[in-house]
């Protein structure tokens, strides 16, 4: 109907012609839009793809924003953006200087969103916080055992874990990272900073000069269709001197700077993987605490770039955290990253721990693989990228809290020192700090990063896991990443993806509801929730291309790589053909779809604030 009123007030406005002329054109326009309308049934809903400007259930809606003002605002509240607003605050309070801090994040809780394996690196918290223990940091559990396997299907073959390997564990902790960021943010506020978790950063703001102005929060009461509901509210407005960006990996405020600014035209397309990961209890005879397991190969084939976790915590209670991880870039359509995760768990050196265990909880994520290679230009006009959202994990490792968390300090000192000059000197009309990129390749995250650059990209090779891990063993371990040569990526994962017909479909074993299971249940354990009533924000850029691209010629791997079951192709209510359903109140926010789509068509945007998953120490 809202097509047809659109038409009508076109043939009105637009046809200087008389009716009986008008009257075939206008038919020719209904019969093409019906007609593509019935090939294509609507997915996308949403005002990104659909402007509001041009739809006329939105005409006499009030758009005006409330605006706020702060000295810096932080998009995230993971461990960059925490730590960056901390180390403001620090520096202010130290020199008794006014700023304004204030921190949006899109989890209701902060916490709520986070998720890793994790065996954290102390180098930046105790850099942060020296007296970390004293405020009770939660690091209950050091390491004590580190264990690493090359698994075939039925046995294990131990690799030694020598000192200096980027493996090796002695020093780190086995935390719960959702309930280290939520300690973060108690110290955040404790310190002044304002934080405004439920409130999603989805738009960027700009002067008229081009600079970056700030952020505006999300829109709410927007119905699935796409109208506005008798409850509509804008958003509101946070312009800042500096915006620091830590949106965590694939952040979709980035993607538009990234363009905005061309940060990306000297680097190597960002590559990615997806985690995924349960916690469970477990008999308390099998319990470790503090011991670390790690493994390659099964199920994994040799040209598969992926490995797995075990981590034994000590939380008062005999609980294990355990995942698996998939490189982005595999090619084979078929492959599901769930179900290689649940296939794993049943090898005879990974059972044993779980039988007669519980499991308790279940997530997943996407991680940036690229490092050194894939970091884009950090800074410009009003703004800077922090942590995961630029990529600093160091992937040999499987660690980037340490590394995210000490580019929001950078961050923080090089912003405050520029804030708080006597006359604050910029071209723009938002602060440009180019001083952060200086200061990030002066520091230990650099030379780290710069170490390990070769280790990822040295996988694609004919021999794959086993000729990484030979080139790891010379050039790493015993040159410490001295080599003189810098080695590339194969692109963007999205471009790895063979067509179906060239590629093996692959048999997985059903669940037996007792160590592996199904889609659907392991996500009800995510504490997912959106509200119903709101237009999907997994969006398309056009929604005839999954049938007639992605089915036709990838048989749908959205099917495969979301870890939600947000992606179902199902029958056509005519039974001639298929479409595609978005499951959005699925979404658990890893940005895999975004990221792995073949055509490139899926645009993950931010949800109503507040929605998502709700991990509890994920």
């Amino acid at each position: 109907c809202v097509e047809l009123v659109q038409i009508f007030k076109h043939a009105h406005n637009h046809f200087s012609i008389t009716t009986e002329h008008a009257a075939p054109q206008l038919y020719t326009t209904l019969h093409r839009r019906a007609r593509s309308s019935a090939a294509t049934p609507q997915i996308t809903t949403h005002y990104t793809i659909h402007p509001r400007e041009k739809d006329p259930r939105w005409e006499g809606v009030e758009m005006e924003r409330f605006a706020d003002e702060a000295d810096v605002v932080i998009v995230g509240g993971g461990p960059a953006g925490l730590s960056a607003a901390i180390r403001l605050k620090q520096l202010a309070n130290e020199q008794e200087k006014e700023l304004r801090v204030c921190l949006v994040e899109k989890a209701s809780q902060i916490g709520a969103h986070t998720l890793s394996g994790a065996c954290l690196e102390p180098s930046a918290l105790s850099e942060l916080f020296p007296d970390w223990k004293e405020r009770g940091a939660p690091l209950n559990t050091p390491v004590t055992e580190d264990i690493f396997s090359i698994l075939t299907e039925k046995h294990r073959i131990p690799v030694p874990m020598l000192p200096g390997l980027p493996m090796n564990n002695h020093g780190n902790y086995i935390v719960r990272l959702g309930n280290f960021v939520r300690w973060l943010g108690e110290q955040a506020e404790e310190l002044g900073v304002e934080l405004y978790p439920g409130y999603a950063a989805s738009e960027v703001l700009f002067h008229e000069d081009g600079s970056v102005k700030g952020i505006a929060t999300n829109d709410v009461g927007i119905a699935k269709d796409g109208s506005p509901k008798d409850v509509f509210e804008r958003g509101m407005e946070l312009h800042a001197k500096v915006t620091l960006f830590g949106e965590g990996c694939h952040g979709h405020l980035a993607k538009q700077l990234y363009k905005q600014f061309n940060l990306r035209e000297n680097c190597e397309p960002q590559t990615y993987a997806i985690g995924l990961k349960e916690v469970w209890t477990i008999d308390e005879k099998k319990w470790r605490p503090g011991r670390v397991e790690h493994s390659v190969g099964w199920p994994l084939n040799r040209n598969t770039y992926g490995g797995s976790f075990l981590y034994h915590l000590n939380e008062g209670e005999p609980l294990v955290a355990l995942g698996f991880v998939v490189g982005l870039d595999y090619s084979n359509p078929y492959l599901s990253p769930f179900r290689e995760f649940q296939r794993w768990k049943h090898h005879p050196f990974v059972a044993p721990t779980l039988e007669g265990g519980s499991r308790i909880a279940y997530g997943a994520r996407a991680l940036n693989e690229g490092g050194l290679q894939s970091i884009p230009k950090l800074t410009f006009p009003g703004g800077l990228l922090i942590g995961c959202s630029p990529g600093f994990m160091n992937v040999p490792k499987i660690k980037g809290t340490h590394t995210a968390m000490k580019s929001g300090m950078l961050a923080a000192e090089a912003v405050f020192a520029r804030i708080t000059a006597e006359s604050p000197e910029s071209e723009t009309a938002g602060l440009h700090v180019p001083e952060y990129s200086d200061a990030l390749k002066e520091s230990w995250v650099w030379k780290e990063l710069y170490a390990v650059r070769n280790i990822r990209p040295s996988f694609h090779n004919y021999f794959g896991l086993y000729g990484g891990m030979v080139y790891t063993g010379i050039f790493y371990w015993i040159l410490r990443g001295k080599e003189p040569w810098t080695l590339k990526h194969c692109g963007t994962d999205a471009s790895q993806l063979k067509p179906a017909k060239d590629c093996t479909p692959i048999e997985y074993p059903k669940p037996d509801g007792k160590l592996s299971f199904d889609l659907l249940s392991s996500v009800a354990l995510s504490g997912t929730n959106h509200e119903g009533d709101q237009p999907p924000h997994l969006t398309l850029r056009d929604d005839a291309v999954p049938v007639g691209r992605n089915l036709a010629v990838y048989d749908g791997p959205e099917q495969r790589f979301c870890p939600a079951g947000v992606y179902e192709y199902v029958p056509l209510e005519t039974g001639d053909g298929m479409r595609l359903q978005i499951n959005a109140q699925n979404c658990v926010h890893c940005k895999t779809c975004d990221i792995k789509d073949p055509s490139q068509n899926i645009n993950w945007v931010v949800p109503e604030g507040g929605g998502g998953p709700a991990y509890n120490g994920m």
